[in-house]
């Protein structure tokens, strides 16, 4: 699928052809949700996300290191649990930051704040694949990969070299597509726009009398609101965002908005952002509300959409004898089929997999060799699982 860096404005043009003197988009409601994400309180921003800016920018460079096989566990471990101060990054902000990217993994108030096992077992798990990242792969970085046998793959055509375990797993991708979920989604979707966080102490009675946060421009329901934006448009300008801009949520909104089968998936998204903050904006909760099912509705999609995308890919370019391109495929899949059981049905409080069936298909994917040899209808079984539980076409979603 081609990448693209399209702004939302353009792909609203895809859709609208007209435009309105007010600059607003009128709701059948009493909300009105403006143009672009631009909030204010006498005359200044009332819009803020760093922190999930930082975690993005933190992310990009912790999973650029692990591909540098000079870096030592310790290194990576101090990357991905970063201590305000230390030097761990070339960033000298990023270094004087309190944020780091393991504190916020599998750590959301709906789904891990009162389940810290499940939260201690999938903060492990990321630990556990850089210690073998470093241990396994990088000191056979330099030889051919085989089954059973670390090293490293080529793609077919000259094409690109993987690096793999003695399964075929790349471990960089297993995490940053593990951290699209565990970290990006599950904050998103199950903490911040949790009505538990939005309208956590005195934050309704405060928001609804403007009653901003001590020292800043923002009521904390609006803040908390803004957050969840920050994780998928951290790294642009909230007024224009453009997708494909870092390797997380916004990066795969592009892919999934590049394919002509789910385009104005992009446009319905930041539709929902705007209306759900000018509904906080307005003290509607009920309109907010069904924002946010929307934007869980279409975040979760995504995900399983690209689950579905790489499994099939991976399975199609392993029969044209392609091991090198289909084990990336697949690692990838791996990490967005991880990501699973951070999705969010609506509805509910449950995401579209748990736990137990999310590591039931890594349990799959990774048994023998692994990715040497899965079967095809093992790949197959999961996409059509996959599929049926989000109201799928594999063929569309596969493709």
């Amino acid at each position: 699928m081609k990448k693209i860096a399209l702004s939302l404005f353009a792909i609203a043009s895809l859709f609208t052809s007209c435009s309105n003197d007010d600059d607003v988009i009128t709701t059948t409601s009493q909300v009105e949700a403006p143009a672009t994400y631009t909030f204010q309180r006498n005359g200044e921003t009332t819009v803020s996300y760093s922190g999930q800016t930082t975690r993005i920018l933190m992310g990009e460079e912790f999973i650029s290191a692990l591909k540098d096989p000079s870096k030592t566990e310790a290194q990576l471990d101090d990357m991905f649990a970063h201590v305000e101060g230390n030097a761990d990054f070339s960033d000298a902000d990023l270094n004087a930051s309190n944020k780091s990217i393991r504190s916020k993994v599998a750590a959301s108030s709906d789904f891990f704040a009162a389940n810290t096992a499940d939260a201690t077992v999938i903060k492990n798990d990321f630990d556990g694949w850089i210690a073998n990242q470093v241990n396994d792969v990088f000191p056979r970085w330099n030889d051919d990969a085989s089954a059973g046998v670390a090293g490293q793959i080529q793609e077919a055509g000259g094409g690109s070299i993987r690096y793999i375990n003695a399964q075929g797993l790349e471990y960089n991708q297993a995490i940053n597509k593990g951290l699209i979920g565990a970290l990006m989604t599950d904050q998103l979707l199950n903490n911040y726009l949790s009505p538990a966080v939005l309208d956590a102490g005195d934050n309704v009675v405060d928001n609804n009398a403007g009653t901003v946060a001590e020292g800043k421009n923002y009521t904390n329901m609006e803040h908390k609101w803004d957050e969840a934006f920050g994780y998928l448009y951290g790294t642009d300008d909230a007024t224009n965002p453009m997708l494909n801009q870092d390797s997380f949520l916004n990066k795969y909104l592009s892919r999934v908005e590049g394919d002509s089968d789910y385009q104005g998936i992009a446009l319905s998204l930041y539709n929902a952002f705007k209306l759900g903050r000018a509904a906080i904006v307005a003290n509607d909760y009920i309109i907010r509300d069904e924002q946010a099912d929307i934007i869980k509705n279409e975040i979760s999609k995504m995900i399983a959409i690209r689950a579905i995308y790489y499994l099939e890919q991976g399975r199609i370019v392993r029969s044209a004898g392609d091991n090198g391109g289909a084990f990336h495929d697949l690692s990838e899949g791996f990490g967005f089929i991880y990501s699973l059981q951070f999705t969010r049905q609506a509805d509910s409080n449950a995401p579209y997999f748990t736990k137990t069936e999310v590591d039931g298909f890594i349990t799959q994917l990774m048994e023998g060799n692994g990715f040497w040899n899965v079967a095809d209808a093992t790949l197959e079984a999961m996409s059509a699982e996959i599929a049926n539980r989000f109201d799928l076409s594999i063929a569309q979603a596969g493709s």
